[in-house]
Parts: structure tokens; C-alpha cells; sequence
């Protein structure tokens, strides 16, 4: 077998493979003879078939099938050989068909890239620290509390944080536009549900009364043909109720899974989630901090066969995520939409890979082991979701390759400048802001 490599460009790879025609010839003959012995031709017994008659007949099929799978393993052989690392699938362009000459294709590919690793120092990172106070807790179980409010009929005028019962119409320049008008509609007042002045202007209206609203729509509001313009509402009050808290008590404490214990036994169980909450953002945010810093001090050029998988994975995951249903194709969303993260995804994962070959990496038990357990802490019957981790390959792997990213932070941490910062359980755990922020994005409904 003859074996040529020609460097294209960067990482493309142009390689000519020549296979002699004695080894195609002999591939085709043993297909050939399996064939005689079971092929069924009329005028002939099976078994019996002349040898010129299956090769006048199955010859052309043979020598296609022979060609197709050595192309398949001469390809293997070859990279072998040259020592390359294809990085995506071969474009394959046959040379020479003709029967008893030597057969030769061109196969193209990119390989993958050498990762040269700069040094970790050039990194910053801040870690935070943090921990859940009383305070933390307390505020905590307030926010339970309003997230399971109820609404009780008040004989009263509306207030802030009450909900009211509307139907109302809406008008533009004296006509009513689509989307402005509806019936029983629940409103919490103070919520910021709907454009700015509409709840404002209810607070005060009793059960049966009709105002008038005159508002005008945000300049960056959605609908574009509504944006800045000034409208009309009639608004009708149908029913005004007030906001009751839950009592902590055992009925409120088993709506989460707490059935005994009473006050502290939920507390307890509150603050162990909210450490697990607080420990799992500070892991993101060192790791999104690190991740930055090997991707801005790494140069990596990466294969466009990669790049290309990235998306297609990134557009299938898009279409479950928003229910684009079974009718929308992931290929119909355009890959512009996905090639930047795609990219930055695939450069991590050379840049990870490279750390994990050159520092002999491997997934540590105990620390796997650890992270499922404190995942199975949070449901009634741990023992049984541990055990189901360990008994389903696929999300052992999942956990696995998580602690494997933890342990390359932790790599680099060793290197990089690390400076610790004490901030507050609530800032802690509030994701990180983007670096901008598009106008116009808050929801309201009218």
C-alpha cells in the first residue's frame, strides 16, 4: 500500500492511498466463490453455476462492495501509519476503477490541532466565600411563604400585593388594537405584570368599579407598532382579594417533604439546600472564571468537522429545549445562530483534553461518589438514587466527566492567581451578569 500526506492548509490534510490491484482482485474472487455457492440462477442448480456466469452477473456488484470496504480499512491502515488524527469523517474521491489496475483515491480531512498549554499563571480568578446566616435562613422561608400565597375575597378597595380580577379593553387612537383586551384576567398589583401605570391606576378600585387608564407603551416595548405610543384602557373590576401568607406549621412544612420534626427539623432541611445551592454557584463561578482564562491565554485552532458536530448537536438541543415539536428539523435553524458558542465549546474541550493528557487525569472515586450522594441527599430515599447511578452507565459517565472538570480546575488553580473575596449568600448565589444586556427584553403582558 502506498501512503502520500499533503498539507492543504492549517489542519487539512490531503492523503493518497494507492492499493495494489492483487489485493482488490483477490477481494473480489472471495466474494465471488461466496456467492456461487448460494446464488440461484435459472438453468442451473445452486452450487452449480459456472464461474463465468456469476462473474458476468455479480462481478460489477462485488468489485463496488470490495472497493467500499477496502477504502474503509486501507483508510485506517494509513492514518496508522502516518501517525494522523483525523478530526471528523474523510472525504473520500476514488481514482482508479478499471479491473486489474492498481486502485488509488484521495482522501481529505482535517486533524486534530497540538495544543501547546501556556502557563496557568496567566489566569486570574477571584473566588468567593460565603455562608447561609440566620438572617439567610429567615429571609429563606419568606420567599417560601409568598411563592405559596393565597388569595381570600376582601370587602376592600385594591392595594399593592393584592390580586384583582379585570376585564379590560384597550385602545390606540380611538381603536381597539389586537392583544389589548381581555376577560377574568388575574392580576397581582405591584407585580409589574403589565406596562408601566396600568396596575398603579387600580390601586384604590373597589369590586364593581369601571377606570378609565391612560398609559403610554415603553419605547423599547415588543410589539413594535405599540412602542411609545400613548392608549386607552377601560378597565372593570370584578373582584378584589387579599394575599394570606401560609403558617409555618406541619401542613406547610409537609407540602416539601418534611413530615416530623416540626419548625427546626425544616429549617434544617431548608439550610442544607441552600448549602448545596451556595457550594454548587461558587463551583460555577470559579469554573467560568477559570474556563475564560485558558481560552484567553490558549490559541487553539480548531477543525471545522468539529465545529460543524458542535452545532448540530447545539441546534438538536435548541429544538427540545423550546418544543420546536416533531415536525421541526433541528437543520432548519441557521448555524450562525450557534457557531460562536460552538466554537468556544470545542476549543474548551481540546484545551481540557490537553490538561487532562499532559497531568494524567483521571475521574477520583471518592470524589464521584461524593457528588452523587449529595445529589441523592435532596430526594426522600438517597440510597436508592445512588444506587441507580451506579447501575446506569450513561449517568455515571455524565457525573464522572463532571468531577474529571473539577479536577482540571483545580489543576489550574494550583498555578493561577487566585485572590479570595467574602461576599454575602445572596450575592453568592445570583448568577453571573452578562457583559450587556439587551433593552427590551422584560416581559408584560398588555
Amino acid at each position: 500500500m502506498q501512503v502520500s500526506v499533503e498539507t492543504i492548509s492549517g489542519l487539512e490534510r490531503r492523503m493518497t492511498v494507492g492499493i495494489p490491484a492483487e489485493r482488490i482482485e483477490n477481494e473480489v474472487n472471495k466474494r465471488l466463490q461466496q456467492t456461487a455457492g448460494r446464488a440461484r440462477v435459472d438453468g442451473f442448480r445452486p452450487g452449480k453455476v459456472p464461474m463465468s456466469v456469476i462473474r458476468k452477473r455479480f462481478g460489477a456488484s462485488a468489485r463496488q462492495e470490495v472497493i467500499g470496504d477496502v477504502i474503509q480499512s486501507s483508510f485506517y491502515e494509513a492514518i496508522m501509519q502516518e501517525k494522523l488524527n483525523p478530526a471528523g469523517a474523510p472525504s473520500v474521491e476514488p481514482k482508479q476503477l478499471e479491473e486489474g489496475k492498481d486502485f488509488e483515491y484521495i482522501a481529505t480531512f482535517e486533524v486534530y490541532p497540538e495544543v501547546a498549554l501556556a502557563d496557568f499563571a496567566g489566569i486570574s480568578v477571584e473566588r468567593i466565600e460565603s455562608e447561609v446566616t440566620d438572617a439567610d435562613l429567615d429571609n429563606m422561608l419568606d420567599i417560601l411563604r409568598k411563592q405559596n400565597t393565597r388569595f381570600e375575597a376582601a370587602e376592600r378597595a385594591a392595594e399593592n400585593g393584592d390580586q384583582v380580577t379585570i376585564d379590560f379593553v384597550g385602545k390606540v387612537d380611538g381603536e381597539v388594537f389586537a392583544g389589548g383586551s381581555a376577560t377574568d384576567t388575574n392580576l397581582v398589583l405591584g407585580s409589574g405584570r403589565m406596562i408601566p401605570g396600568f396596575e398603579e391606576g387600580l390601586v384604590g378600585a373597589a369590586a364593581g368599579e369601571t377606570r378609565t387608564l391612560n398609559v403610554t407603551f415603553p419605547e423599547d416595548y415588543q410589539n413594535l407598532d405599540l412602542a411609545g405610543k400613548a392608549a386607552e384602557f377601560e378597565v372593570t373590576v370584578k373582584a378584589v382579594a387579599a394575599a394570606v401568607l401560609p403558617e409555618l406549621d406541619d401542613e406547610f412544612f409537609a407540602r416539601f417533604g418534611v413530615e416530623a420534626g416540626g419548625l427546626e427539623a425544616f429549617r434544617a432541611e431548608v439550610r442544607k439546600n441552600m448549602e448545596r445551592e451556595l457550594r454548587q454557584a461558587i463551583k460555577t463561578k470559579v469554573k467560568s472564571q477559570v474556563m475564560d482564562g485558558l481560552l484567553k491565554i490558549n490559541s487553539v485552532e480548531v477543525p471545522k468537522a468539529l465545529i460543524s458536530s458542535e452545532i448540530d448537536r447545539l441546534r438538536v438541543q435548541a429544538v427540545q429545549q423550546f418544543g420546536g415539536g416533531a415536525s421541526f428539523k433541528p437543520e432548519n435553524l441557521p448555524a450562525e445562530l450557534f457557531e460562536e458558542q460552538a466554537k468556544r465549546r470545542v476549543s474548551l474541550g481540546l484545551i481540557v483534553a490537553e490538561i487532562v493528557k499532559q497531568n494524567e487525569i483521571k475521574p477520583d472515586n471518592d470524589r464521584v461518589r461524593a457528588m452523587i450522594e449529595d445529589l441523592a441527599s435532596a430526594y426522600q430515599e438517597p440510597e436508592q438514587v445512588v444506587n441507580w447511578y451506579y447501575q446506569n452507565e450513561q449517568q455515571l459517565g455524565e457525573i464522572q466527566s463532571v468531577v474529571l472538570e473539577e479536577q482540571v480546575v483545580d489543576t489550574v488553580l494550583q498555578k493561577a492567581q487566585v485572590t479570595d473575596k467574602q461576599v454575602s449568600y445572596e450575592d453568592a448565589v445570583k448568577p453571573a451578569q452578562p457583559a450587556a444586556v439587551e433593552e427590551g427584553e422584560a416581559d408584560s403582558d398588555a
